[in-house]
C-alpha cells in the first residue's frame, strides 16, 4: 500500500479519473521501489560524497561509514549493472526498502528535497508500468520512443515528475501513448532563427508550439491558440509533428535532473550550432547523420521558446528503422545470445569511433540513449548513427580550426578543455548507450576493448581504455545541484 506523500497522491487521483488503474499501480509500487532503492544505492556506494568517510566490501555487501559514526549496509553493487533491484538497505541495523524513507533518516544536507524527488520517482515509475506493453515491432518510427517505462538507467531520480498529476502524466508521458494537442502562443517582436513556417505566422506575429503542461502551470493567463496534435517522445517535451518534423518545447519543471525550459542562448545560436556540427559530420563519411535544426523562436525568456528539428526518421533507408539507443536493449533481447552479442559488438564499434572521430574534430556529443539513433538493416545491423538535440554539446574552437572550422559563436557551448570535453562524450556514452547494453562491469569491460582495437592511439582514446572512467555523480548533482559533479569509476577495459 502507499506509504508516502507522493505514492498517497497518485493512487487518489488515480482513483478519482481511472479507477481501473488503481490495482495496477498498488501492485506495482513494491518493484518501483526497488528499482529506485537500487539505484540510490549505486550512487551512495559508488561516488564521492562528503558525508560518506569510508567503504568496506565483504561477503554480503558493502558497509558505508558515515561521517557521523554510523553504518549504512548494502548488498553488492556493479556501477554498470542495470535492471537491477535492492530490496533493503540498513541504516545502523534498521532495515530501510523506501528511498525516500531512507534519505529522510540519513539527514543530510539536501536530503529532505532529494527524498522528496525520491518518492516522486517510486510512484511515477508505478504508474508508468501500468501502461501496456504492445508486442512486435513499431508500426510507426515514433513508437520506439514510447517503450520506456522506467527512464533513465542510473539515474535515483529517472522517474521524477514533481508538479505532473496522474491525469497529465497519462495525458503527456510517452509511455502511455498519448496524442498530445499542443498550444500555440502568438508573439509580435519573437527572436526567430531561421525559415519559421508559413503555418507558424499570423502576419507579423510568430505563433510559438507551446506544451500544454507549460500553458496550464507557467504561461497562465497568457492567450494562447489551440496547435497541432503530436506524439510525445523519449524526452517527454519534444513530440513528432509528422512530416518528418519534431517540436522542441520549453517545459518549466525539472524532470529527472534539469528544469526543461529553452534558454535565450539556445535560440540565438541553434542554426549555427547545427551548422557547425554537420560540417564536421561530413568528415566522417557518412556514418553520423545530424537531425538538423531547422528553426528556432522565442520570446527572450526561457518559459517560452520552441525549435523545429527534422526527424531522426527520416535518415531510414529502404528495408531500414532508426531506434533510439535507449531502446536497443529491447530490439536485441528476441535475439539468441550470440547473435545479440554480436548486434551489440557492432553499433560499440561504430559508436565508439564516430565519437572519437568527431571529439578529434572538436565536437563533444551527448550521445546518450536519447540523443544517439541507430540506423540498423533488415539483420537488426547497426550501419549509421543518427544525433539529435544540439543544446548542450562542447565545441573546441581550437579542434575544429585544425580542419578549418571556425564557429562564428561564443558562449557556453565552446570549451577547449579535453578533460570537460571528453567527460561530455565519455559520461553519456557510457551511461547512457554502452553500459545499459552491457547490463554489468565485465561485458562493459570485454565491449569497449573489442569497440576500440586497432582504433589511432589517440590521447582521447587512451583516456577512454586506461583511465578512470567519467561519470555524472547523479546522486551528488541532486543534493547540491548547482553544476555538473563527476565520479570516477574504475575502467572496466582494463579487465580484460
Amino acid at each position: 500500500m502507499p506509504d508516502s506523500a507522493a505514492e498517497r497522491k497518485l493512487a487518489e487521483q488515480l482513483g478519482d479519473i481511472r479507477p481501473e488503474l488503481v490495482d495496477a499501480y498498488l501492485a506495482a509500487l513494491p518493484a518501483a521501489r526497488s528499482a529506485v532503492l537500487a539505484r540510490l544505492w549505486r550512487g551512495l556506494v559508488h561516488e564521492p560524497l562528503p558525508w560518506i568517510v569510508g567503504r568496506v566490501s565483504g561477503r554480503d555487501g558493502i558497509s558505508l561509514r558515515l561521517a557521523d559514526g554510523r553504518l549504512l549496509h548494502g548488498p553488492p553493487s556493479d556501477p554498470w549493472a542495470t535492471g537491477t533491484a535492492v530490496a533493503r538497505v540498513e541504516l545502523d541495523g534498521r532495515p530501510f526498502d523506501r528511498p525516500a524513507h531512507l534519505f529522510t533518516a540519513l539527514a543530510v544536507p539536501g536530503g529532505g528535497r532529494f527524498a522528496g524527488e525520491l518518492d516522486h520517482s517510486v510512484a511515477s515509475m508505478a504508474l508508468s508500468r501500468t501502461a501496456p506493453h504492445p508486442a512486435g515491432p513499431p508500426a510507426m518510427p515514433w513508437e520506439w520512443e514510447q517503450r520506456s517505462p522506467d527512464g533513465h538507467p542510473y539515474h535515483p531520480a529517472c522517474r521524477s515528475r514533481p508538479g505532473f498529476s496522474a491525469a497529465e502524466q497519462l495525458a503527456y508521458a510517452p509511455e502511455h501513448r498519448p496524442v498530445v494537442g499542443l498550444r500555440l502562443a502568438p508573439v509580435a517582436d519573437a527572436t526567430v532563427r531561421g525559415p519559421w513556417p508559413a503555418d507558424l505566422r499570423d502576419g507579423r506575429l510568430a505563433l510559438i508550439p507551446v506544451h500544454p503542461w507549460q500553458a496550464e502551470h507557467a504561461l497562465t493567463g497568457r492567450p494562447l491558440r489551440p496547435g497541432p496534435n503530436a506524439h510525445p517522445l523519449l524526452s517527454l517535451r519534444t513530440l513528432d509533428l509528422g512530416g518528418n518534423i519534431h517540436v522542441k518545447t520549453a517545459l518549466s519543471v525539472q524532470l529527472t535532473s534539469a528544469v526543461r525550459d529553452i534558454s535565450a542562448y539556445s535560440v540565438e545560436h541553434a542554426l549555427t550550432t547545427s551548422e557547425i556540427v554537420e560540417r564536421a559530420a561530413e568528415h566522417l563519411g557518412g556514418r553520423l547523420h545530424i537531425a538538423r535544426t531547422l528553426a528556432a523562436a522565442g520570446d527572450g525568456t526561457p518559459d517560452l521558446a520552441a525549435m523545429l528539428r527534422q526527424s531522426p526518421y527520416a535518415y531510414a533507408g529502404p528495408g531500414e528503422q532508426v531506434v533510439p539507443v535507449a531502446q536497443l536493449p529491447a530490439c536485441f533481447a528476441p535475439l539468441a545470445a550470440d547473435e545479440r552479442g554480436d548486434r551489440i559488438a557492432e553499433f560499440a564499434r561504430l559508436a565508439v569511433g564516430v565519437c572519437l572521430d568527431l571529439l578529434d574534430l572538436g565536437v563533444a556529443l551527448e550521445a546518450h540513449g536519447q540523443n544517439l539513433l541507430a540506423v540498423l538493416d533488415r539483420q537488426g545491423r547497426a550501419r549509421r548513427l543518427v544525433y539529435r538535440d544540439l543544446a548542450d554539446i562542447r565545441i573546441s574552437p581550437t579542434r575544429l580550426a585544425r580542419h578549418g572550422i571556425r564557429p562564428p559563436m561564443t558562449g557556453r557551448l565552446l570549451d577547449d578543455d579535453p578533460t570537460t570535453l571528453r567527460r561530455k562524450v565519455f559520461g553519456c556514452l557510457l551511461t547512457g548507450a554502452l553500459g545499459p547494453l552491457a547490463g554489468d562491469a565485465p561485458t562493459l569491460g570485454a565491449i569497449l576493448a573489442a569497440a576500440t582495437r586497432g582504433l589511432p592511439a589517440t590521447p582521447d582514446l587512451q583516456a577512454l581504455v586506461k583511465d578512470p572512467l567519467p561519470v555524472k555523480a547523479l546522486t551528488s548533482m541532486r543534493l547540491a545541484p548547482e553544476g555538473d559533479h563527476w565520479a570516477r569509476l574504475p575502467n572496466p577495459a582494463l579487465l580484460c
